[in-house]
């Protein structure tokens, strides 16, 4: 995780290990974050997909395009946490279950709703431009899934309904 969002160094009372420790942990958290957020994006995008359905062809293709990747997502971080799980070999729980926050965002009005959603794909594009691409310590890996993602969440910030 950067450091910019992990913030573990200023905790000095931390040896290295430690640091890095809660690093992944926080590293977790985050990328785990994504899952419940990508599982009440899906049925929201979906819906609006089902109502222009005998509109705007371009609309409704850019829609399910947007719905087909946020389900891709929603399996990508499912399978980060499957494997977050098998290699700290400490469980970290985090919160859910995620139908339960899906029914919470989805109850208000779709306005609401899409104007999260927006915040939240905002927030990432911020969160990789400021803090993840840049940064030449980052694990390999953690970092291509955050590219990956930053890439397909760029293409949604212009065309979110």
């Amino acid at each position: 995780m950067p450091e910019a969002l992990a913030q573990v160094r200023r905790l000095d009372f931390l040896s290295a290990g430690e640091q890095r420790t809660l690093n992944q942990i926080r590293g977790h958290e985050y990328l785990a974050m994504f899952g419940p957020v990508e599982e009440f994006i899906l049925p929201y995008v979906v819906e609006h997909a089902r109502t222009k359905l005998s509109g705007d062809d371009y609309r409704v293709r850019a829609l399910l395009q947007f719905a087909g990747e946020e389900a891709k997502h929603i399996h990508l971080f499912k399978r980060f946490r499957q494997q977050f799980d098998a290699g700290f070999g400490t469980p970290c729980e985090f919160i859910g279950p995620a139908e339960e926050i899906q029914r919470f965002v989805l109850s208000h009005s779709p306005l609401g709703a899409g104007i999260a959603i927006l915040h939240i794909e905002w927030i990432t594009l911020r969160h990789y431009i400021e803090g993840v691409r840049d940064d030449q310590d980052l694990d390999p890996q953690f970092k291509s899934l955050l590219k990956n993602h930053w890439l397909e969440e760029s293409q949604h910030t212009s065309s979110t309904p």
